[in-house]
């Protein structure tokens, strides 16, 4: 059975096809919708049968952690503890964008939801459908990209659907996501002087360097 797409406009996200989204989350649905970099597969991060359901669809490595799309960085108190002030620099510089920041993770998120790494990886996406989401959701989404391991990335919902879509019940057209590159990653678990740039995508190592050795 293939996915149902729905369109859903990009810049001002319809109220009724928002609260849509929400409802299939809540029912432990997975959906692929666009943020600011690729496609992304959102589920709600407490189900732990709908978080096991994205490593399926994947054939993801389960000690690989998922990130966590967040609606503004007051919310990543709610979902990580030991947050210091480099993090509140670059959420301050680089969010909404395309950074995903690594943290420690409360006890809010079950242990599972982090493949037990006890970290977690959020970002606030520079795109109104994931943040609108999220607000209407009341939680975080996780945010891995909606592909095949071992496939590219999807920059549209057509792509989506070629890859996974009768693998999921629901995919949102937004048009095309806004970069060809993905996240920069940077891990600030180990406290404030042990930052380390895991992945440099859009945003270059020596930017990350300049806020956080101000």
């Amino acid at each position: 059975m293939s996915a149902e797409i729905l369109r859903v406009h990009p810049d001002e996200p319809e109220a009724e096809r928002i609260e849509y989204i929400v409802s299939c989350l809540r029912s432990g649905s997975v959906v692929g919708l666009p943020t600011d970099t690729f496609y992304g597969l959102a589920v709600d991060p407490v189900n732990l049968r709908a978080v096991d359901r994205i490593y399926e669809i994947k054939t993801r490595m389960r000690h690989k952690p998922l990130s966590l799309l967040i609606s503004n960085a007051a919310q990543a108190y709610e979902l990580a503890r030991d947050i210091g002030t480099g993090f509140d620099r670059l959420a301050e510089r680089f969010w909404p964008g395309p950074l995903t920041i690594i943290v420690r993770a409360s006890s809010r998120l079950p242990l599972r939801s982090t493949a037990n790494t006890g970290n977690v990886a959020l970002r606030v996406p520079d795109a109104a459908i994931p943040r609108a989401v999220v607000e209407a959701f009341g939680l975080p989404i996780t945010a891995t990209s909606a592909n095949l391991q071992g496939l590219p990335e999807c920059t549209y919902a057509a792509c989506v659907r070629d890859q996974i879509g009768d693998r999921i019940p629901l995919i949102i057209d937004g048009g095309p996501s806004g970069q060809g590159l993905p996240t920069t990653i940077v891990d600030l678990s180990g406290g404030e002087d042990a930052w380390q740039v895991l992945r440099e995508g859009s945003i270059p190592t020596h930017e990350i360097a300049l806020i956080l050795q101000a």
